[in-house]
């Protein structure tokens, strides 16, 4: 019988194991990767992961993660235009800014109404939502959120408690079951110019 890596390494390819899209060979391999890069890869990351895991937060106003109170997408009075898209995680906003279609704010729910799961109103940030619309004066509202029955309900949940303010959605472009973290950014541009009211 052989003996494989040690205690902590081992330790590390479970920890990486735990990542979205790594499984444990992935893991080991990107472990083992990391070792032999060690100067040029591995102490570095470790560096950046430190620093941000110390100075990460979440935007009190939008959701958004940055390394300040206010992130600076809402401390940016350009994007002050009356519009705010709303999306269901910070994934689905960095895949937005990544489109670079969307000058306005952001408003992350962090996640969908879900009767199975017993997610209501109250426990997403649609009562902030709310608040913001009136506040902010936001003439239109974008539900950029998965075409999937939970986004759906949640969409349609959003644009009943929203009288009087122009609420549309992603049209074209966006598969049914689909998720905006997966789109390349022709696709979320072409959904984003093609929305449509609800």
């Amino acid at each position: 019988m052989t003996d494989g890596p040690s205690e902590d390494i081992e330790a590390l390819i479970d920890l990486m194991a735990r990542l979205p899209g790594l499984g444990p060979r992935s893991a080991r391999r990107a472990v083992l990767h990391l070792i032999q890069k060690r100067g040029k890869l591995m102490l570095p990351l470790a560096q950046a992961m430190q620093a941000v895991g110390s100075t990460a937060r979440e935007c009190l106003n939008c959701g958004n993660i940055g390394t300040s109170d206010i992130c600076g997408i809402c401390d940016n009075p350009k994007r002050a235009s009356g519009q705010i898209c709303v999306v269901e995680d910070v994934a689905d906003l960095w895949a937005m800014e990544r489109a670079n279609v969307f000058s306005g704010r952001y408003h992350v729910l962090g996640g969908t109404l879900s009767a199975l799961d017993a997610i209501g109103p109250e426990d997403l940030r649609i009562p902030k939502l709310l608040d913001r619309v009136i506040t902010e004066e936001i003439t239109e509202v974008i539900l950029a959120l998965s075409a999937t029955i939970d986004g759906q309900t949640t969409a349609h949940y959003i644009a009943d408690q929203l009288p009087g303010v122009s609420v549309t959605s992603l049209a074209q472009g966006v598969p049914v079951g689909g998720e905006l973290d997966y789109l390349d950014d022709g696709t979320i541009t072409a959904a984003l110019k093609a929305r449509r009211s609800l």
